[in-house]
């Protein structure tokens, strides 16, 4: 099972940098999001 692991993660090495890429991506549009708010109440 390791090795079906290691291989799977070898064969798809480039899809996993664009999908950290993505999730990091949305992490950010989701924060900036939430302080939003924030931001535009003092104005």
């Amino acid at each position: 099972m390791l090795h079906q692991i290691k291989t799977a993660a070898a064969r798809s090495q480039e899809t996993l940098l664009a999908d950290a890429l993505g999730a990091a991506a949305l992490v950010i549009l989701l924060m900036g999001c939430l302080y939003m708010p924030g931001l535009l109440q003092g104005f």
